[in-house]
């Protein structure tokens, strides 16, 4: 189905601590801790790093009575440390128990994810699904209804699978898995609002492993309702697989105008950053002109004209120096993350590119003359030449950012 059919309505509006999803807010990243959230120290440092490296909701695990004993321990010492970054609480099979017997843990979340493949519920009043939902409307908590491929409800399959078997033109098993998969979603909303659930307090995701099935999933979903949606490949993989396995199933159903929160699961090397994953979601969304957030740069991949290495190490070490910087200017500057930079490498494209961006620089290709010409705004400012391009490229950025942006106190008083 192409993406001109495809256009979803407008989302419900969830709060979810201080974040807003749906409703056209602009489209949330989140992230996932994969610490042992009973390790205090650990939890709260990775929940820390994921937060200033631009992850607006950050779930944690609570498996066991240990981890939920210090959620709200996290939760304080988070504050303490100036983070109010929202925590949501994953909870599968035994978070029914875990929310009662730790009203602290079930207070310091500002979101529950329930697996209804694992959670376990028969429509009674002491069931695992029901104590759960009860539990987020005595705190005043969403939730999301989060159904995976590989936790789907086995007595759902297997009731539709018998039913398709019936049909005189029976559908192919991966159709009625995507179909049972939206079913115990959807049947799993309209439960928990039959239990007091307000509409707008409720999350859904349906994830998948694959490309083409995630699409087909969110396609036939966001047709059967308008509940905030949650977009994900539940296992992207790892290095460039996952990036790519991704950006390719999450951009076409951005584009389409379906998801109001992002998360990428990637597999980390080992050793590897955790913040990886938010990089590479804010990256989708801005290089989509969804949203705005850290100074892209814009490089060429190299030629012939260019078997010096200088720019590829410039174009490197300015990018570091954005993603490093940016925490600080996005406290300090009014507008700084739409800011572009071009590192070019040779006359063809450079001076055109570095023109088009706010500040770029034209490095000398193969055989050219040993000068690099830097534009701001359009204009050509100076020209570099000798050792130290790299450092003074640097510090012309940040004299720019300091010149051009407002600084945010300034713009608060403006304001007022």
């Amino acid at each position: 189905m192409s993406a001109s059919i495809i256009k979803r309505r407008p989302s419900q509006r969830v709060l979810v601590g201080k974040v807003m999803l749906g409703a056209g807010s602009p489209i949330v990243v989140q992230s996932m801790t994969n610490t042992d959230t009973a390790d205090v120290e650990a939890t709260t440092q990775q929940v820390f790093e994921l937060a200033r490296a631009g992850s607006e909701l950050v779930r944690i695990t609570v498996n066991t009575p240990e981890a939920a004993a210090q959620v709200a321990n996290i939760r304080s010492r988070l504050d303490g440390m100036g983070c109010d970054v929202p925590l949501v609480g994953d909870f599968h099979y035994n978070g029914h128990r875990l929310l009662t017997e730790f009203p602290d843990c079930a207070q310091a979340l500002a979101k529950y994810r329930i697996n209804p493949g694992n959670v376990g519920r028969n429509r009674t009043e002491d069931d695992p699904f029901t104590i759960m939902i009860k539990t987020a409307i005595r705190y005043d908590k969403p939730v999301r209804i989060g159904v995976n491929w590989g936790s789907l409800d086995q007595n759902l399959i297997v009731r539709m699978m018998d039913e398709n078997a019936r049909q005189a033109e029976p559908k192919d098993v991966k159709e009625v898995t995507r179909a049972a998969l939206i079913a115990s979603a959807l049947e799993s909303a309209q439960r928990a609002e039959q239990l007091g659930m307000a509409h707008d307090r409720i999350v859904l995701s349906c994830k998948v492993s694959e490309v083409q099935d995630l699409i087909a999933v969110y396609r036939a979903l966001t047709l059967q309702c308008d509940y905030a949606l949650h977009l994900g490949l539940t296992e992207a993989g790892m290095g460039s697989k996952g990036i790519v396995a991704s950006t390719a199933a999450l951009a076409v159903l951005l584009q389409e105008g379906i998801g109001d929160t992002i998360r990428i699961s990637l597999t980390p090397e080992p050793g590897g950053d955790r913040t990886q994953e938010v990089l590479v979601g804010q990256e989708i969304l801005q290089t989509m002109g969804l949203r705005a957030f850290a100074p892209m740069v814009t490089a060429c991949p190299g030629c012939g004209r260019t078997t010096s290495t200088v720019f590829q190490e410039l174009a490197q070490s300015i990018q570091t120096h954005l993603r490093t910087q940016m925490p600080l200017w996005r406290e300090q500057y009014e507008g700084v993350e739409n800011m572009t930079v071009a590192v070019m490498g040779c006359v063809v494209n450079g001076p055109g590119e570095s023109k088009l961006a706010n500040i770029g620089i034209s490095l000398p290709g193969t055989g050219e003359t040993p000068a690099a010409p830097v534009y701001i705004d359009g204009e050509k400012a100076m020209t570099l030449r000798g050792e130290n391009i790299a450092q003074e490229f640097t510090r012309i950025v940040d004299e720019y950012v300091e010149r051009k942006y407002v600084k945010r106190e300034a713009a608060r008083q403006d304001f007022l």
